[in-house]
C-alpha cells in the first residue's frame, strides 16, 4: 500500500511566485532558458538550468554548473525568494488548460515504494539521464522539481480537495509562456492531513505519469542516503520525494506522433500499396484528418491525408502491449515497411507532441525535412495503468501529458 507524508515546503512569497516559477527543466534547451530568464534574477532556471549563468556553450554537465545550482538555491533562500513553511503540510496544485482543470495533491512519496513496485512505472529510463538528475538532487539536497503521479479515483479525497479549493488560493496566475492557469492551496488542518495519509495507505499502487527520470533519480539518492547513514531509522526526510498526485479520471494523455525522413527506397505508390496488406487505406484529401478511434491512424504524404485502419487479426486486444497503436504502427509500418528497428536511436525518425497539433506534422513534411507523418489515437489512462499493473513497459514515445507541472511552486528538502 502507498505510503506518503506531508512536508515543510519551500516556496516563493505570493508576490514573487510568477517571477520564480518556471517550466520544467526538460521541456526547453539552454538557449530558451537563457531567453526566458533574461532580466529576471528570481527565475528558477538559475537553479534548474544553471548553465545560463555561464558563458554560452558551457557544458551543462560540468561540475561547476551543478555547484552553481546549489549556490543559487542557497542564495534564493537567503534573499527570501524561497521560504520554508513552519509546519508539515500537503498542498493542492490545480492546472487549467482549455477550460478544463485537474487537481493534484502535492505529497512526499516513499522511496521504498518506488524500489518495491508500489509506485509503478511504464517507461524505461536511461542511466545517463538518471545520473544527471541524481547529481542535481545530491548537490541541492532537495527535490527542486516534482514528479507527476496518477492515483486510482477516490471520492473522499475529491471531497477533501474540494474543501480547500473553495477557499482563497495561495497562488493563482496564468503563466505567460504556456497560457495555462496555475492555482495552489495549502492543506494545513491536522485531521485532513491524517485522513489523506490514511486514504493513500489504502491504495495498492501509485502510477508515474510523467517524470520517470526524476522519480528514479530522487529514489536512488534517497536509497543512497539511507545506506550512508549509520543511524538510519526510515523516517528521515530523504526517504521521501516530492510528487504531485492526480486522480486518474482527471488526466488526459495527448497523442504522440511520428515523422520519418524517407520511405526506405519506396515510391509513394509502393509505400501505400504495402500499407494495404495490414490496413484499410482511404484517401482523405488536403484537409487535416485526425484519427477517429483506437486502431485508426492518420497519414500525411505527398500533400494528402489518409486514414489507415488496422485490419482485424493484426493486433491483440487482450495483450496490454499488443493492443496499443504505437505497437501496431511500430511493428507493421515503421519496422516492416520503413526499416526502423529502434525508435530510441534511429536518426530517420522524430516525434512530435500532440500539443503542437497535426498542422505541425504537415509543416515538417511540406518543408521537405520529412517525407511522411503518422498521427496516432492517444493512449488512455486505463491502458497506461493496465500496462504498469502487468509489469510491462510502454514502447518509447507513447504518452504526452499536458499541461506540464510548473516548477518552483514548492520544493522539498531532504533534511
Amino acid at each position: 500500500m502507498a505510503i506518503i507524508k506531508p512536508f515543510k515546503g519551500i516556496r516563493p512569497p505570493q508576490a514573487l511566485v510568477e517571477q520564480v516559477a518556471s517550466r520544467p527543466y526538460d521541456v526547453l534547451d539552454s538557449k530558451e532558458a537563457r531567453e526566458e530568464a533574461k532580466g529576471n534574477d528570481k527565475s528558477l532556471y538559475h537553479i534548474i538550468k544553471p548553465e545560463i549563468d555561464f558563458p554560452v556553450g558551457t557544458d551543462e554537465h560540468d561540475p561547476a554548473v551543478y555547484l552553481k545550482a546549489a549556490a543559487n538555491f542557497q542564495m534564493f533562500q537567503e534573499k527570501g525568494w524561497l521560504v520554508q513553511d513552519k509546519e508539515e503540510c500537503y498542498y493542492v496544485y490545480a492546472q487549467t488548460m482549455n477550460g478544463k482543470t485537474q487537481y493534484g495533491l502535492v505529497v512526499g512519496a516513499y522511496v521504498p515504494d518506488y524500489m518495491n513496485g508500489v509506485i509503478k512505472k511504464h517507461e524505461l529510463t536511461r542511466r545517463d539521464k538518471e545520473e544527471d538528475r541524481m547529481k542535481h538532487v545530491r548537490v541541492n539536497n532537495a527535490n527542486i522539481e516534482p514528479v507527476f503521479f496518477a492515483y486510482p479515483d477516490n471520492a473522499e479525497l475529491d471531497r477533501i480537495v474540494a474543501k480547500y479549493t473553495s477557499r482563497a488560493p495561495e497562488y493563482d496566475f496564468v503563466a505567460k509562456d504556456d497560457g495555462f492557469g496555475h492555482t495552489f492551496w495549502i492543506i494545513d488542518e491536522a485531521a485532513d492531513i491524517a485522513r489523506i495519509t490514511e486514504l493513500f495507505g489504502e491504495m495498492p499502487s501509485l502510477y508515474i505519469a510523467d517524470g520517470h527520470h526524476r522519480s528514479a533519480a530522487a529514489a536512488l539518492v534517497g536509497a543512497e542516503k539511507a545506506k550512508q547513514n549509520a543511524d538510519h531509522k526510515g523516517d528521515e526526510e530523504y526517504n521521501y520525494f516530492m510528487a504531485v498526485c492526480f486522480p486518474a479520471n482527471q488526466l488526459t494523455i495527448i497523442d504522440y506522433n511520428r515523422v520519418v525522413k524517407d520511405l526506405n527506397g519506396l515510391s509513394e505508390e509502393e509505400f501505400l500499396a504495402k500499407l494495404g496488406k495490414d490496413f484499410i487505406v482511404e484517401e482523405k484529401g488536403t484537409d487535416i484528418y485526425k484519427p477517429a478511434a483506437l486502431h485508426n491512424f492518420s497519414l500525411y504524404l505527398g500533400g494528402k491525408w489518409y486514414s489507415l485502419t488496422a485490419k482485424p487479426g493484426t493486433y491483440d486486444d487482450n495483450d496490454p502491449i499488443g493492443v496499443l497503436d504505437v505497437t501496431i504502427s511500430s511493428n507493421l509500418i515503421l519496422d516492416e515497411i520503413l526499416g526502423i528497428k529502434d525508435l530510441r536511436s534511429d536518426k530517420r525518425i522524430d516525434f512530435v507532441g500532440g500539443i503542437r497539433g497535426l498542422g505541425e506534422l504537415k509543416r515538417r513534411v511540406d518543408s521537405g525535412e520529412m517525407k511522411v507523418a503518422l498521427a496516432l489515437y492517444p493512449v488512455t489512462m486505463k491502458q497506461l495503468m493496465d500496462i504498469a499493473d502487468t509489469g510491462n513497459i510502454m514502447p518509447p514515445k507513447t504518452t504526452w501529458f499536458e499541461p506540464k507541472l510548473r516548477s518552483g511552486l514548492v520544493i522539498h528538502k531532504l533534511e
